[in-house]
Parts: C-alpha cells; sequence; structure tokens
C-alpha cells in the first residue's frame, strides 16, 4: 500500500512522539501506560485533524479549489487546524459552527479556538444546534459558487475516506515505533466523534495485519451509531488504500459511556483527567475529546479491564486550545486529591 498515490501536502511534524508516562501509569497501578502524541502535529497547537488535512487540503489544490468550508461545534479543534492549513496554503476559509450546547459564557462563544479561527482569517457563521449540518455546508458551498469562487467542501471532522488516510499513515507509523522499540502494544485508546480517526486507524491496523486492539470512547453518538459510522468509512478507506476485505465488522468496537450530558458537556471523569496529564504528566487535554477518552480509559483501569502488565497506548487528538473556551468548567483553586507534586 502506496500513500504516496494519494494527493498530499506536508503539513504536520511528523513522526509524533510515542512516549512512557511513568507517573500516571503508577498513580493507576494498572497497566504500563503510553501516549501518542497527536496534540503535537504543529499547526495552530496541533491536534489530529491536520493529519486528514495533508490529505484533504491537497484534493483541494488538486481540483482547483481557492476556498475551503467546513463545519463543526463553536470549540471545533478541527475547523480551528482547517483555518490554519488554509492560512497557510493561501486558501479563503469560511466556517459553519453549530451551538451544540447552548452555552452563553462570552468565552465559550468567543475565545479558545473561535479567536484562532478568525487569527488565522477564516470567517464564520453561527448556527442553531440540530440542523442538518451538512445539508447547511453543502447550501453555504452553492452560496459561495455563485459569487464566483471554487470551493472544495470538507465535512466535519474531515472525516470522509480521503481525510481518513491521514489515520491509515498514522497507523503505519505508530507501528513503526513500536517495532523499532520492542514495544507490543497490547491496546490503543482514543477519543472518537466524527469516526476519521477510528476509521482510518481500523483500516492501517488491519491492511498491515497488525493485531492491535482498537478501542475508541465515544464523545457523541450512541454505542450502535458510533460503531456503523466508523465501520462504514473504515470499509470505504481500505476500499480507497487497495484492502477492500480488510476491515471486519468486529474490529470497530466503541465505549459510549463516558459521553455524559452530552458533547462538548464536560463531566465530572473528564475534569479529573485533565488534572491526573497536567499535573502528573505535564500534558493537557481538551474537555470535549481528549479528556472524555482519556476519562474512559482511566475509569477501565480501575475497573480492572486493562491489567497490570499490559501496555496500553493513549492516542491524544489535541484540542488544548479549548480549555480557553471552558475556564467556567475549572475551580484551579481546588486541586485534584492524589496528585501531589514531586
Amino acid at each position: 500500500m502506496l500513500l504516496s498515490r494519494f494527493p498530499r501536502i506536508s503539513l504536520a511534524h511528523l513522526p509524533t512522539p510515542l512516549e512512557r508516562m511513568d507517573r500516571l501509569s503508577k498513580e493507576l497501578g494498572g497497566p504500563e501506560i503510553w501516549i501518542k502524541r497527536d496534540d503535537c502535529t504543529g499547526m495552530s497547537t496541533g491536534g489530529n485533524k491536520t493529519r486528514k488535512l495533508e490529505f484533504l487540503m491537497a484534493e483541494a489544490q488538486a481540483q482547483g479549489a481557492d476556498t475551503v468550508i467546513t463545519q463543526g461545534a463553536t470549540q471545533s479543534n478541527h475547523a480551528r487546524q482547517t483555518a490554519a492549513c488554509a492560512a497557510k496554503l493561501g486558501f479563503g476559509c469560511h466556517i459553519l459552527l453549530e451551538d451544540r450546547t447552548g452555552s452563553k459564557d462570552a468565552n465559550y462563544n468567543t475565545n479558545g479556538n473561535v479567536l484562532l479561527d478568525h487569527l488565522h482569517g477564516a470567517t464564520t457563521e453561527c448556527l442553531a444546534g440540530g440542523v442538518d449540518m451538512n445539508a447547511e455546508l453543502e447550501k453555504a458551498a452553492d452560496r459561495m459558487r455563485s459569487q464566483g469562487r471554487k470551493v472544495y467542501a470538507i465535512p466535519g471532522g474531515g472525516s470522509n475516506s480521503t481525510g481518513a488516510l491521514g489515520y491509515v499513515n498514522c497507523a503505519f507509523e505508530l507501528v513503526g515505533q513500536a517495532n523499532d522499540r520492542g514495544l507490543v502494544i497490547d491496546h490503543l485508546v482514543h477519543a472518537t466523534g466524527s469516526a476519521g480517526t477510528q476509521a482510518g486507524l481500523v483500516a492501517g491496523l488491519r491492511a498491515m495485519n497488525a493485531a492491535v486492539p482498537l478501542l475508541g470512547i465515544g464523545v457523541r453518538a450512541p454505542k450502535a451509531k458510533q460503531e456503523e459510522n466508523v465501520f462504514q468509512l473504515a470499509q470505504a478507506t481500505a476500499r480507497k488504500i487497495g484492502a477492500p476485505e480488510a476491515v471486519r465488522r468486529e474490529d470497530v468496537v466503541a465505549n459510549t459511556d463516558y459521553v455524559g450530558d452530552g458533547y462538548g458537556i464536560p463531566t465530572d471523569g473528564g475534569l479529573e483527567a485533565i488534572a491526573m496529564f497536567a499535573e502528573l504528566e505535564g500534558i493537557l487535554l481538551d474537555p470535549v475529546y481528549s479528556a472524555k477518552g482519556a476519562a474512559g480509559m482511566i475509569d477501565l483501569i480501575r475497573k480492572g479491564h486493562f491489567r497490570k502488565g499490559e501496555r496500553l497506548v493513549f492516542l491524544h487528538t489535541g484540542g488544548a486550545a479549548a480549555l480557553f473556551g471552558y475556564s467556567a468548567a475549572f475551580d484551579v483553586s481546588n486541586r485534584r486529591v492524589g496528585a501531589k507534586a514531586a
């Protein structure tokens, strides 16, 4: 499988680090925990979407686009990285932001990723929660085309078979790093939402016959819907890379027990995970994706699902810029009990 068959622009700082988290592992007393640092991809504070955008932006260029348009929630990490990549490559950028939380907090609506969207020169428009964002994206794209723009539309999260190639590539990269270190990965865990990251990983790992169990911790959809979304996209991605029979339904596993009250709404477990990673490892998580993924991992370790002696990799999807939009959720005057300074 040669990913060089597909148009790609080098945007991310790759390979991202693979690091052992000794203090977190000791605190939890379970498996040896490693972290794949896709928060370090480089574009506008980094994150997983930049891997996808390497392929999506290349496709936009190949199609002669001068403008990219995409959609996401108010504090969308994908929107911020799209705006940054568009700025670097000279595209116009327009973003539809869906109000999925109903928050009236000024920081949530203007700080964090929203601030960075605008700093990168993107224009934005806000839509009510619950609308058909794919339909709204197409309407906005058609409107801009009628104005003479050559528009390339990117789905939410960059999650189509082109974007998922970024995580096929990540699967190759991670397996190569593990091989170089003699690291047997017993489990790979990450937050899953728009499906592209998990779908690309599933397709890549299965195409290599890597035999690494992958668990997505859901941040939005119910389990059946999340798994079906990932499975359909993983199959499409496998077909795209020339491995049409690689992905089986049982390869797609999502645990959606850690969503809480809804997408973009912080949970107690997620806030605890943010504190633990920050205080024990100096690593920042975001409240929407990586914190809920980490909360699921931590809870499953405590319940014995991941056992002592195993080696687990947590894929950090980035998004720390969103912390500044969620300042109301944090009380830093009361530090988490148990995370003591060295």
